[in-house]
């Protein structure tokens, strides 16, 4: 057994190591900052990091099994990709970029909704102690970690408003608020009106004997880990389209913010990946006290939100993405041109 630190509370969980510097984007004060070297300092990770290291050494010790992952190489590459990005931006066609930069900003504060995550008994969920784990810490800093980092905390902006400055810097406040509404609702991202936006579609459990509140969070932190992996992938194509400086503006002050987003993300993959791994390792304890071994809960599970995170939710993001192209040619004088060309730079 690791003889490293596993047991932490929130307080030490939310700590930030200080810096000289404090990242200003857009005009608003964001968390991190700089280091005497001129490094960018991720929020809170002064103790978070070695916490979730510690966590996965514990793990590895106790069971000696691979930590869950997902190759990066295998996951899709983003969509548009960067030759599709920078054409559309050497045509005078912004808006798409502008638009995914948006959507972008927009999800990662709905990052904050994390915080409201339904906690059960983890001791009654599981066969074995739980105790010392990233499991049982998720609401004792984890979750209102990653809240923080994603949508920001009080006065401090978090990934949303860096994502909206560096669209900002990158292409000069390109929309005012009234028509980044109207850009959210056209992809639906917000309400629309009484009727509001359609309700996202709950599946059916695949146990309905485990405690119903650890099953969905099961499902929202699997779906989330894809999400974040997936993300890098996001992370670089942004990183290369705003870096280039003679097609967006900002002196690749746009890209730097996007590294710096990066960086954050990191601690929430690692700690997502070993909480299911963790779970992964146990034995799921249902509610009429019969057992099911971890790896096929967390397998089952999975397995069906990679299914969904590689098909419909990957065909539903790049149908989006081509409506809003075709929407930004329409009426253009060779509309049908460009977005033959377009289409042809796929991958």
């Amino acid at each position: 057994m690791t003889t490293l630190q596993t047991e932490w509370t929130a307080r030490e969980l939310l700590e930030t190591d200080a810096v000289v510097e404090p990242l200003y984007a857009g005009g608003v004060r964001c968390h991190g900052g700089f280091d005497e070297a001129g490094a960018y300092v991720s929020p809170r990770t002064k103790n978070r990091l070695p916490a979730i290291a510690a966590w996965q050494q514990q793990r590895a010790d106790e069971f000696g099994t691979p930590l869950l992952d997902i190759p990066l190489s295998t996951w899709p590459e983003n969509y548009p990709n960067v030759k599709q990005a920078k054409f559309l931006l050497e045509e005078g066609v912004a808006d798409p970029i502008i638009a995914t930069l948006t959507r972008i900003g927009t999800v990662e504060g709905f990052g904050a909704m994390i915080r409201y995550s339904m906690i059960p008994d983890w001791q009654r969920c599981f066969d074995e102690d739980v105790r010392g784990t990233a499991l049982a810490h998720l609401d004792k800093g984890l979750f209102e970690a990653h809240a923080r980092d994603e949508a920001g905390y009080g006065d401090e902006g978090g990934h949303k408003q860096m994502w909206f400055a560096a669209r900002d810097v990158a292409f000069d406040n390109p929309v005012s608020e009234d028509q980044s509404q109207i850009m959210l609702q056209r992809m639906g991202l917000v309400r629309t009106g009484a009727g509001g936006s359609a309700k996202a579609v709950v599946p059916e459990p695949l146990f309905p004997d485990i405690d119903p509140d650890l099953e969905m969070l099961l499902v929202r932190m699997t779906s989330l880990l894809l999400i974040e992996i997936s993300a890098f992938h996001v992370f670089a194509w942004a990183e290369e389209v705003l870096a280039d400086t003679d097609l967006v503006g900002g002196e690749g002050e746009a890209a730097r913010l996007v590294s710096y987003v990066r960086a954050d993300e990191t601690p929430h993959v690692e700690y997502l990946k070993t909480v299911l791994s963790e779970m992964r390792d146990r034995t799921f304890v249902g509610q009429s006290g019969r057992t099911y071994p971890g790896t096929e809960v967390v397998g089952r599970i999975w397995d069906r939100a990679k299914a969904d995170s590689l098909g419909v939710r990957r065909e539903q993001n790049m149908a989006l993405t081509v409506r809003e192209v075709e929407h930004a040619l329409a009426g253009h004088a060779r509309g049908g041109e460009i977005l033959a060309q377009f289409h042809a730079l796929a991958s």
